[in-house]
C-alpha cells in the first residue's frame, strides 16, 4: 500500500481530532451491543475482569480489551469484521453529530477555511467504520486500535494498539500531511512555513484523562483544545479539572447542533484561524524577503573574499606567501567563470605561481579549476602543457 502523504494546501487547513467515546458517543462502543451480545448485559464485569487482566500481567488495557472481547466471543457469537462494523452501526451519537462534519466543513469553505476531521480513539477502528458517519465520509483518517484478521475475516492478532500516550503521535502526523502509521517520514524535518496543519491550527475535543497528552500537546503550541461534557448529566468535574491543569482552553456540552455552545465555539475557531493565517503569511513572506537579502548579502561577501584573495595573489612576491594563498583558495568551489579566469592568467604569468604549478597544492587547486572548464580552453590547455612537460622531463 503506498503512503499516504498530504501537501500544503493554498488555503489554510484547520485538523478537528476527536476522541470518540463519551466525547461522539455518550458511552463506550463495546457497551453499545458487543459486551451485550456476548456477557449477558453485565457491562460493569466485562470492564472489571478486563482491567483485572491487564494488573495480572503487567498488560496494555487496550490489549487486554481487544483480547477479551475475542476471548468471550468464542462459542456465543460469529466475531469477524463485518459484525464488528455491524456493532459500531448501532452505537449512539450524540445530539448532533450525524450531521456536524459536513455542516463544519461547509462553514470553513465559505470563510475560507479547509477544514478535516479524524479521530484518534482507544477504541475499535472496525466499529468506528462502522458508524453511520464514517460510512458516509465524515472522517480524513480513523486512528484507532484494530484487529489483523484472517482470510476468513476472523480477527486473529491486534494490529494497532492506541493508548493515551502513543495517541499523541498521530498528531504529527497530521502535522505534517504524512498520516500512514508505517511512514517513517513523520520524523522528517519540516520548516515551520511548510507544515501542512501547524499546532495553531488544530483542534482536539475529548471528555478525560486519556485525552490528556493530546490536550495538553496542542494547548501549549498555540492550538485549541476543547473539553466536553454530557448534556444530560451535566457532570462537569473532569472539564473543571482539565482547565484547571491547563490541559483544556474551552469547555462545551456535547451538543453538536447547529447554535450550539459548541457549534458557535468551533465556528469561531475557524474565523480565527482565517484571520491568523493572513498575518502568518504577511510574517512568511517577510521572513523569506529577509532570507533573499541575507543571501544576497552573503554572496556579496564571498564574492568580495574571493577577489581579495585573487589580487592578493596575483600581488604574491614569496613562494610561501602563494602556497598560504593556496591553501586558504583549495577551500572554495564557488569560481565564477570570470575568477577562473584570471587565475589561470596569473598561473601563466605571474611569478612565483607559475614556478610552482607542479608543486602539490598548486597543483591541486589548478587541476579543480580546470575541471569547471569545458574542453578547448586555450589556457587550461597551457597549463596541461607545462605538466606534460614535467612529467616527460621525470621520464
Amino acid at each position: 500500500m503506498s503512503a499516504i502523504r498530504k501537501t500544503k494546501e493554498d488555503k489554510p487547513v484547520l485538523a478537528i481530532c476527536y476522541d470518540f467515546d463519551k466525547t461522539l458517543s455518550p458511552d463506550d462502543m463495546q457497551a453499545q451491543g458487543y459486551i451485550q451480545a456476548v456477557y449477558d448485559g453485565d457491562v460493569p464485569s466485562f470492564w472489571k475482569e478486563t482491567d483485572e487482566m491487564a494488573e495480572a500481567n503487567e498488560m496494555d488495557s487496550n490489549l487486554a480489551y481487544m483480547f477479551k472481547m475475542v476471548n468471550e466471543a468464542r462459542g456465543r457469537i460469529v466475531l469477524t469484521r463485518k459484525s464488528l462494523q455491524e456493532y459500531g452501526a448501532k452505537v449512539k451519537l450524540f445530539p448532533g453529530v450525524e450531521d456536524w462534519f459536513e455542516r463544519i466543513r461547509e462553514y470553513g469553505s465559505e470563510h475560507g477555511v479547509i477544514v478535516e476531521h479524524y479521530i484518534i480513539s482507544s477504541g475499535l477502528k472496525e466499529m468506528i467504520e462502522g458508524t453511520s458517519v464514517a460510512k458516509a465520509g465524515a472522517f480524513e483518517k480513523i486512528y484507532a486500535s484494530s484487529f489483523m484478521f484472517d482470510d476468513k475475516d476472523v480477527p486473529i492478532w491486534p494490529a494497532q494498539v492506541i493508548n493515551y500516550t502513543n495517541k499523541t503521535q498521530f498528531l504529527f502526523r497530521i502535522e505534517k500531511g504524512i498520516l500512514d502509521v508505517n511512514d517513517s517520514g513523520v520524523n522528517d524535518y519540516f520548516a515551520p512555513e511548510d507544515l501542512r496543519v501547524p499546532f495553531r491550527n488544530m483542534v482536539y475535543i475529548g471528555d478525560s484523562d486519556t485525552d490528556i497528552p493530546c490536550m495538553k500537546l496542542v494547548n501549549t503550541n498555540g492550538g485549541h483544545s476543547i473539553g466536553v461534557y454530557n448534556n444530560d448529566t451535566l457532570d462537569k468535574s473532569k472539564v473543571y479539572k482539565m482547565l484547571h491543569d491547563n490541559r483544556i482552553r474551552y469547555f462545551a456540552p456535547a451538543d453538536y447542533t447547529d447554535g450550539s455552545k459548541l457549534d458557535l465555539l468551533v465556528k469561531a475557531i475557524i474565523d480565527r484561524t482565517a484571520a491568523n493565517e493572513v498575518l502568518e503569511n504577511v510574517y512568511y513572506d517577510c521572513k523569506d524577503e529577509r532570507d533573499q537579502n541575507d543571501t544576497r548579502r552573503s554572496n556579496n561577501e564571498e564574492k568580495r573574499d574571493r577577489l581579495d584573495l585573487i589580487l592578493s595573489l596575483d600581488g604574491s612576491a614569496s613562494f610561501g606567501t602563494t602556497h598560504t594563498l593556496i591553501k586558504e583558495m583549495l577551500l572554495i568551489d564557488s569560481w565564477t567563470a570570470d575568477e577562473i579566469e584570471m587565475l589561470l592568467d596569473i598561473a601563466l604569468n605571474r611569478h612565483p605561481v607559475r614556478y610552482l604549478l607542479n608543486d602539490l597544492d598548486v597543483k591541486s587547486f589548478y587541476q579543480k579549476l580546470l575541471k569547471k572548464l569545458s574542453p578547448g580552453n586555450d589556457k587550461a590547455a597551457e597549463i596541461a602543457k607545462c605538466w606534460e612537460k614535467t612529467e616527460n622531463s621525470k621520464t
